[in-house]
């Protein structure tokens, strides 16, 4: 895994300033210890820094092909690549490399644009071609990998694997965006294709964009998108054992490497079959890793041990202090834009255990969202549900009405929380759901944003991200709808960015088998019950696995990767939540209400309330402010 960077004169051929191409370089050498490059020509650098995983003696970066007319910059892995080898051998292409970087080059020869639609991995690359004058980026189909880009006032367009490498420019437009603001205090991340800044974009998952100099400036295409239409005729029987051979694939083309590899595992059902997969197709034992809490209520470890025994796996545990707060200024660094989900603190800490024994290692992220395993959706359903049995003009006054009047009951057993379903009840199915997934409501925001900001935002609301992808989604079912949705926004904003910043901190590859985009497709296509069956989120997925995973790996309630926030508000962190929350930065910002700040820390230290995911979220956007005034 790598980290790239690049400079584009978009209508001429002005000289690259090479100290300043470096300085953006060395910004991100945590993602690439091993190997830095630079090429500049007229008008254009590249620069580069790698982590070296295959060929580790040839392959560096940035490429240029043997003719000479094509360079690349590039990030990821593409798993296919000895069978894209093959084909453009077969075409006439002659590799001085047995790396897949040099595979991009000459794809992108023989078959232009489209070479992407064969790649199956995860990348981010940049490709300029001298002859068509053209520079070309692209995404992976998922957002495994990040790519930053920023088109700068002086006609100049820059590039990167983390946004921090634009920050080194000195014509980076440092202008927040209002609509980010309001959509990471809804969502807990700024959903693609926008970033924190004005004028600064993250380029989409399953996207490419052509700069053609002299042309202007074009918007990304879209050139993969994953389609829901269900498969007719399915057999239970016979759809587990095909997602059990299409698992086992992806995970073996995701074992090659010529460093250490192993694999995250929590004592989940994900991170599980992987393990299980990678036991059966390895003949030394496989490295594994996990951290343990103090707190039984947020500690798997003893499900990761009955795993790592069952397969002999040579597993490694560290127990996280339970006041592992230290990180939150660190991980304002990391992430180089507001970001708010707290599991990224135990998510750094098992990359920092892993890279003790590897260089590679894979996950069972992406499970959740493919095969319906948030409580969330079972939720959803159910809501969905009670819309279609009551009429809009009963439904939406009555809830609404029942939902205002019912107390935000935090204290209470679960049982008795029920306002923010009748809430979401109220609403429309694409505005309950985003009710069930927000960090602050609407409500919240609305009080907690000035004047100023609600002004700025001129009616924009953060669910307008949904909207967007609602009427073009692939999807007719209202589980597979929200599927679709997290694969839009959640996936890539929160849990793939997560893993890349908390891996690429300490040099470590992270690859996703469920999330190969053949899979994907796959289990896009299951029906809906094969996935959520009843109160049984990931069916299917379950049920196939019950010869290599026991009922107590597969059937206990989800835990999660959690962090004991509302304890730590109440106690080590009560003053230091007071300090930011209170203090100069959020108030001289001009963003929030002064008062329901106030309110916020008061009601939650006192036990009235439970503010920890929007306390978090304010602790970490004061932490953006200090570090990037």
């Amino acid at each position: 895994m790598c980290g790239i960077v690049g400079i584009f004169d978009i209508n001429g051929k002005r000289e690259i300033n090479r100290e300043l191409l470096s300085r953006m370089n060395e910004s991100q050498f945590h993602r690439g210890p091993d190997e830095g490059g630079i090429h500049i020509e007229s008008g254009l650098g590249f620069g580069h820094r790698r982590l070296s995983i295959i060929d580790l003696s040839s392959g560096q970066q940035p490429m240029v092909s043997r003719d000479g007319s094509v360079v690349l910059t590039y990030n990821g892995e593409i798993f296919n690549f000895l069978d894209l080898r093959k084909a453009l051998e077969g075409q006439g292409y002659r590799f001085q490399t047995h790396c897949d970087t040099e595979v991009i080059l000459y794809a992108w020869q023989a078959w232009g644009e489209a070479c992407v639609e064969r790649f199956r991995g995860m990348f981010a690359f940049a490709l300029w071609d001298r002859n068509r004058q053209t520079l070309f980026l692209a995404r992976d189909r998922l957002g495994v990998k990040p790519l930053f880009y920023a088109p700068l006032a002086d006609g100049q367009f820059i590039f990167a694997s983390e946004l921090k490498a634009l920050k080194a420019h000195p014509e980076f437009p440092k202008t927040l965006d209002a609509s980010a603001i309001e959509d990471y205090f809804g969502f807990g991340y700024v959903p693609d294709p926008k970033t924190i800044y004005k004028e600064v974009y993250k380029l989409e998952p399953g996207y490419c964009l052509t700069l053609k100099r002299g042309a202007g400036l074009c918007q990304p295409r879209q050139y993969w998108d994953v389609d829901f239409t269900v498969r007719p005729g399915q057999n239970e029987k016979a759809a587990g054992d095909e997602l059990i051979e299409r698992l086992r694939e992806a995970v073996s083309i995701r074992m090659m490497a010529d460093v250490p590899l192993g694999a995250f595992l929590s004592g989940g059902v994900d991170s599980s079959a992987v393990v299980a997969m990678m036991a059966g197709l390895s003949a030394e034992p496989v490295n594994t890793c996990s951290i343990s809490f103090g707190d039984p209520a947020f500690n798997e470890s003893q499900f990761a041990a009955e795993v790592a025994e069952r397969y002999r796996t040579a597993h490694r545990v560290e127990q996280v202090d339970p006041d592992d707060f230290s990180l939150i200024d660190r991980l304002a660094g990391l992430y180089d834009e507001p970001y708010a989900d707290s599991s990224a603190l135990p998510t750094y800490r098992v990359c920092e255990l892993a890279k003790k024994q590897v260089t590679v290692v894979l996950s069972g992220d992406g499970g959740d969202e493919n095969l319906a395993g948030y409580r969330r959706y079972r939720w959803h359903t159910y809501e969905d549900r009670m819309r279609s049995y009551l009429p809009d003009a009963i439904r939406k006054p009555v809830f609404g009405l029942l939902g205002a009047a019912y107390p935000k009951a935090d204290w209470a057993p679960k049982v008795f929380r029920a306002k923010s379903t009748l809430e979401s009840i109220a609403r429309d199915s694409m505005e309950g759901y985003f009710h069930s997934v927000s960090i602050l409501s609407n409500a919240l925001r609305g009080q907690l944003f000035s004047k100023q900001l609600k002004q700025d935002l001129q009616g924009y609301q953060a669910v307008d991200v949904f909207r967007r992808y609602v009427d073009k989604a692939p999807a007719d079912n209202p589980l597979s709808l929200v599927q679709y949705l997290d694969i839009k926004t959640y996936l890539p904003g929160d849990i793939l960015t997560k893993v890349d910043r908390a891996s690429m901190a300490h040099a470590l590859e992270v690859r996703v088998p469920l999330l190969d985009h053949q899979l994907v497709e796959w289990m896009a296509g299951l029906q809906p019950d094969m996935k959520l069956n009843g109160r049984d989120g990931k069916y299917i997925f379950k049920k196939s696995l019950e010869h290599y995973l026991s009922d107590n790996i597969l059937y206990r309630p989800k835990m999660g990767f959690a962090v004991p926030l509302s304890a730590w508000f109440k106690g080590p962190l009560k003053q230091r939540v007071r300090d930011a929350l209170l203090g100069p930065a959020m108030t001289e910002s001009g963003y929030f209400n002064h008062d329901v700040l106030r309110k916020i820390v008061d009601q939650h230290q006192s036990g009235l309330r439970d503010y920890s995911a929007p306390i978090w979220s304010l602790l970490m956007f004061d932490a953006f402010l200090r570090q990037n005034a």
